[in-house]
């Protein structure tokens, strides 16, 4: 198990591996933790914490690996930055030292080996689902742009689906801590799968209102 020491940043979001997220940095000890880590490998660890939260991260807790993409310094000093997700580590102990912001010594946390075979129904019914789903919502918004590529490996699928869908941090932060690729993609069907025929009835209705009944499809 790889082992190594993390700068930390506590926020009330969950970053999923392989996936992207804008982050604005303002406050001095993470303006001072985002120039450490330019000057050296671009990391740091985004761990959830609620809002209500107070205590901060500690042991056993579970965040994901931050990769810096992009950092445009604004003129007040503070940052835009792009992240993307590596891969998710467990918080062994918090090292406090000279520096403002926190430091884990963190382990790699990874999943259950689970066979491919078993994922890929599973993976290939939740694809469909969430694309019939996103189908309807953009219809629904009047949203022309394609929906969003997904990755063909069952356990990346997971996390990028579960990034793209309404859901509360908790419940995020709980699909991030799950070691089985197979029940996150039985509990992201769960969730997805009681809304596609609702969603579908609306987009229909609102695709044939939208053209006054007149359009391709209506009945007279």
């Amino acid at each position: 198990m790889t082992e190594r020491l993390l700068p930390l940043f506590p926020l009330p979001l969950v970053l999923f591996p392989g996936v992207p997220l804008p982050l604005h940095i303002f406050e001095p000890r993470y303006r001072e933790m985002l120039a450490d880590c330019l000057a050296t490998d671009r990391r740091f660890g985004l761990v959830f914490i609620p809002d209500e939260e107070s205590n901060g991260p500690g042991r056993g807790d579970i965040g994901c690996v931050a990769l810096i993409q992009t950092a445009e310094e604004l003129a007040d000093g503070r940052s835009n930055i792009i992240v993307v997700g590596e891969h998710r580590f467990a918080i062994g102990r918090i090292v406090r030292d000279e520096r403002p912001y926190l430091l884990g010594e963190v382990a790699s946390y990874t999943d259950l080996d689970e066979p491919v075979e078993a994922l890929t129904p599973f993976a290939d019914q939740l694809r469909g689902v969430f694309e019939r789903v996103g189908r309807a919502a953009r219809t629904l918004a009047d949203d022309r742009d394609p929906l969003p590529s997904l990755p063909s490996d069952p356990a990346a699928l997971s996390f990028t689906i579960a990034s793209l869908i309404d859901l509360d941090g908790p419940g995020r932060q709980r699909l991030l801590a799950s070691r089985s690729p197979l029940g996150r993609l039985r509990e992201l069907d769960a969730l997805l799968s009681p809304a596609v025929d609702t969603l579908e009835s609306r987009a229909v209705i609102h695709a044939r209102a939208k053209t006054n009944g007149h359009g391709p499809g209506a009945s007279h």
